[in-house]
């Protein structure tokens, strides 16, 4: 801590609130350290009390003055007091997926508190390596704010990706209610956003430090220019709307089906059927194309032609009806996939994609010979995983990016590589999770890819959020959590040539990366 005797007069009771903060050890630290933690997770969505950021944040930063030794020890307390930080921020922020297990609870009830803290535990490593790595420096003031930020950028970019990858809650998604600071996503995508949103809510840290004002004021200033650079973007943009593609009328069914009853031999005709009459309500113009949510379709399409001609009579002329339906194969051994099919009006399965980033523990059990089949959807077998990403050409439709469930929350892994289509399909199924902050998150994370992608995304939830965004994330229409009914939209148009970050895809991180840490070492060096 700097000599009390410098710090301002006006901010006494700030620097005795520091030095308390680094005064603190043993579970007192990492009980604070847990708090500030969940203090982050409050400004997630659907909650977004961004402001709570600053003292999480700052009390982060407060917590590893008091972390003592060597580069070698320092760095071990910080890295368990950011592993507690991170305990906390991803227990508040993924509560929900314990509520999942509790739809069959007879068979997996038991494992709900195992499996909260188990992710929350080993979500916490990412943070601990970035304050670790912040710690390690020894460095003060500003430049350690802006490592922070640098750090933090590297960890959630590496946390996409290792171990399949786990992108959800990127810091980047506070701003979902903000469509003007979304719009920085199309540069950088949303590592570019987390980054400056770290930047903004840790500079106030440095308040107890002689002549740091100037710092944090900057911080702030840089935000508001961002705000400002967004709102001018969305300004020149067409009008909510107005940008869309002729003669195509998309009906998105919301039909909420509950968990529980979606699977049940008794319920599963039944659950077709409301979808089929909400699919027929009376419109205010004709519908050329319908889209039911992830696994609406309970069979085999592919082995019923007895129910593809009953969904045909639903198929508006030249249209498709495009659902979610599992597809399974055995020419090699029963396989199984999560797939999306469209279907025509002469009942015939027109295209069909596979869904590749299945989830653990949902569609496939790592170590399987360990854990046996401890997989929360039906049936004992595994789900098979797709190619990859994929542009899926659709008749009377522009070519489409189809995403089933949590594919749309993988930053720079939406799009075929060289094809890029002209929007993004998402199909998904947020009734395992139900009235919890999860579905939320899932559509902030998801509506990010549209910016990112300068791509409309069209999301068909069975209880979820179904909606239109454009190309620059703005919300045409929605359907709230569990309500059932349709939403009848056009098909934005996608921006021409697409965004800077759809160009260079996750390139951008190195780039940010240099041009930080270039920055780093500017304020290390001007501003020790």
């Amino acid at each position: 801590m700097s000599d009390p005797g410098v710090v301002p007069a006006a901010l006494p009771r700030l620097a005795a609130l520091a030095r308390g903060f680094a005064g603190l050890s043993g579970w007192r630290r990492h009980g604070v350290a847990a708090l500030c933690g969940v203090a982050a997770a409050a400004a997630l969505p659907p909650l977004n009390l961004v402001p709570l950021l600053i003292p999480a944040f700052v009390g982060l930063l407060w917590l590893l003055d008091g972390v003592r030794g060597g580069a070698r020890g320092r760095s071990r307390q910080a890295a368990l007091i950011g592993w507690s930080f991170g305990f906390g921020h991803m227990a508040a922020g993924l509560y929900w997926v314990g509520i999942a297990f509790l739809v069959d609870a007879a068979r997996f009830g038991w494992v709900m508190p195992f499996a909260v803290a188990g992710l929350a535990a080993g979500m916490a490593i990412f943070p601990a390596l970035a304050v670790s790595a912040v710690a390690a420096t020894g460095w003060r003031g500003p430049a350690r704010v802006a490592l922070l930020a640098t750090a933090w950028l590297l960890v959630e970019w590496l946390r996409s990706w290792i171990f399949t990858g786990f992108p959800w809650n990127l810091i980047g998604t506070v701003w979902d209610f903000s469509p003007a600071m979304l719009q920085l996503a199309a540069a950088t995508g949303v590592w570019g956003v987390s980054w400056l949103t770290v930047l903004a809510a840790a500079a106030p840290a440095v308040l107890v430090e002689p002549r740091r004002r100037t710092f944090v004021i900057s911080a702030f200033v840089l935000v508001g220019l961002v705000w400002a650079g967004g709102a001018w973007r969305l300004a020149a943009a067409p009008a909510l709307g107005t940008a869309v593609v002729p003669d195509v009328r998309l009906r998105l069914v919301q039909a909420s089906i509950p968990q529980a009853l979606k699977w049940l031999p008794a319920k599963r005709r039944q659950n077709v059927d409301e979808q089929r009459q909400l699919s027929q309500r009376p419109g205010t113009a004709p519908i050329t194309h319908i889209i039911w949510p992830e696994t609406a379709v309970p069979y085999l399409l592919d082995e019923d032609p007895d129910l593809r001609r009953i969904l045909a009579e639903l198929v508006p002329p030249d249209g498709l009806l495009i659902t979610g339906a599992p597809r399974a194969n055995e020419d090699a051994g029963f396989r199984l996939w999560n797939s999306l099919q469209a279907l025509d009006g002469r009942g015939e399965i027109v295209a069909t994609y596979d869904k590749h980033h299945l989830v653990p523990f949902g569609e496939y059990t790592p170590l399987r010979g360990l854990l046996g089949a401890m997989k929360l959807t039906v049936g004992s077998t595994d789900f098979s995983a797709g190619p990859g990403p994929a542009t899926l050409a659709l008749p009377g439709l522009p070519a489409a990016s189809p995403l089933i469930c949590y594919e749309a929350i993988f930053p720079g892994r939406v799009v075929a590589p060289g094809d890029r289509p002209g929007w993004l399909l998402n199909i998904t199924n947020d009734g395992w999770f139900g009235n919890s902050s999860g579905p939320y998150q899932h559509f902030a994370s998801a509506r990010l890819r549209a910016v990112e992608e300068g791509l409309p995304l069209i999301r068909a939830a069975n209880s979820g959020i179904s909606a239109v965004v454009d190309p620059y994330g703005r919300v045409i229409g929605r359907l709230a959590l569990n309500q059932i009914g349709v939403l009848d939209a056009s098909l934005p148009l996608p921006i021409t040539g697409g965004t800077l970050y759809a160009r260079l895809g996750n390139w951008v991180v190195g780039f940010l990366a240099f041009i930080s840490l270039s920055y780093t070492l500017i304020l290390r060096r001007f501003c020790p």
